[in-house]
């Protein structure tokens, strides 16, 4: 049986990875590695957390040491590695956390499989799943491509870039056998109310503002997480040793436009008149180093590995909507506490 490390699995994206790789490969042992920080709940993965085949382990890829010990203990055949540090906001507070998690966290898991594997790398794999705002920022026109010269505005998008540059120089220097990912922005269930769609939805369901940066005129391209899910399979059973794919959703919306797509929907769901809860809208000062626009050319994914996205963003949409109204526990219970102080800090005072 291959030994699988997911780390971050806990998290939003990794969760539903995990889900997906348990369900459809019985034949493997799945390891989840998450340090349970305020974005990782295993509430996300309570219906196969009994199955035989999947383990959770508690640790933090910080500690290289407890890395090592951890690939020698199971020795793992492959790491899917996820645990990173994501909102911009964050980092632009407290930047130091990021460098820990993401490139340190990063350099550590490398070490080890670096490490246990030498001298039998045969079926081994490092893929690395990193963000497009590596590249950072497109004006009207373009796309992302693999061969995009790095560009971080952020410190987040700047520690992704410094991990993916290590574990390409790993592979380089040291013939690690890995491949990268590069994702658009990931929309769907059990995502953490930090990111805008699911605070958006709480927001809008009690009255509250929506913040929203600037004038609301930054373009994201929206990929829904099961998709995701499904491309990061694909490309860690079928891409080529070495390489780069940038994952999209073909599916750009200015920020604004998408606001008022959701306070559409939502006022629907809710029985309020049509566009009553655009008064909620409150716009604040823009973001430090904002990126205008990003944009993925995911075409080399598309014919190299024959997948592309299969979710109508319309579909997704309604989708992730109806999931977070009909678990409001799960928001109330992520919401409370710490979550109440982080978002005083970052918007009240805007």
């Amino acid at each position: 049986m291959r030994k699988i490390l997911i780390t971050g699995g806990a998290g939003f994206i990794g969760s539903h990875l995990v889900r997906r790789f348990v369900k459809r490969y019985p034949h493997y042992e799945i390891y989840n590695l998450d340090k349970l920080t305020y974005a990782g709940n295993l509430e996300n993965l309570s219906d196969i957390e009994n199955a035989p085949h999947y383990h959770f382990i508690k640790a933090d890829i910080v500690d290289g040491e407890k890395m090592l010990e951890l690939f020698r203990e199971y020795n793992f055949d492959a790491v899917i590695h996820l645990a990173a540090e994501s909102h911009v906001d964050r980092s632009i507070d407290n930047p130091m956390e990021f460098i820990m998690t993401n490139v340190v966290g990063t350099v550590n898991l490398l070490n080890a499989a670096r490490a246990i594997w030498k001298g039998n790398q045969e079926r081994k794999r490092f893929y690395h799943v990193s963000t497009d705002e590596v590249y950072g920022s497109l004006h009207d026109s373009g796309a992302f491509t693999e061969t995009t010269p790095y560009a971080p505005h952020s410190p987040y998008s700047a520690s992704k870039a410094s991990s993916d540059h290590f574990v390409r120089a790993y592979h380089d220097t040291y013939g690690l056998p890995m491949v990268i990912s590069n994702c658009s922005n990931n929309y769907g269930p059990n995502q953490f109310p930090e990111k805008l769609i699911p605070l958006f939805i709480h927001n809008i369901k009690h009255g509250k503002p929506l913040p929203v940066y600037g004038q609301g005129l930054n373009v994201r391209d929206w990929l829904y997480v099961e998709d995701h899910a499904e491309a990061i399979d694909t490309i860690f059973h079928q891409g080529k040793d070495g390489e780069t794919y940038n994952i999209g959703g073909n599916n750009e919306w200015k920020n604004i436009d998408l606001i008022k797509k959701l306070i559409e929907i939502m006022d629907k769901k809710l029985g309020r008149p049509e566009g009553s809860s655009l008064s909620l809208i409150t716009y604040v000062t823009d973001r430090a180093g904002h990126d205008l626009r990003y944009a993925i050319d995911a075409s080399k994914l598309k014919d190299d590995l024959r997948w592309e996205p299969h979710m109508k963003f319309t579909e997704g949409f309604e989708k992730t909507v109806d999931w977070y109204l009909a678990n409001e526990k799960w928001l109330e219970n992520v919401t409370s506490g710490s979550y109440q102080e982080y978002y005083k800090k970052m918007y009240d005072h805007r």
